[in-house]
């Protein structure tokens, strides 16, 4: 079992709140102020986030109706994909 000293209880002490009940009062004025800072800068970065991201998103929309269509693109329809294949022959079944 340790043996701890005085000194190092001393040290340790979580208590080590003022007795003035005015250094109190000012300490708890400062915490609520603080915090108040910090949660109004996050509200304003959140802010400017969506609102660039909601620019950002109209931006795109409008470049997107804007811009023509090629004409293959307008001649063919728009539930059939074009491409090349290639069939690769398997050798052996992959376990899963």
């Amino acid at each position: 079992m340790p043996v701890f000293s005085q000194h190092m209880h001393s040290v340790f002490n979580p208590s080590r709140r003022s007795r003035n009940p005015l250094a109190r009062a000012l300490s708890l004025v400062v915490g609520i102020a603080l915090v108040g800072v910090l949660l109004l800068f996050g509200l304003v970065v959140a802010s400017v986030l969506l609102f660039g991201g909601a620019v950002v998103l109209a931006l795109r929309q409008w470049n997107r109706r804007n811009k023509p269509a090629p004409a293959a693109a307008r001649a063919q329809s728009s539930d059939v994909i074009e491409g090349e294949f290639v069939v690769l022959q398997q050798r052996r079944h992959a376990t899963h």
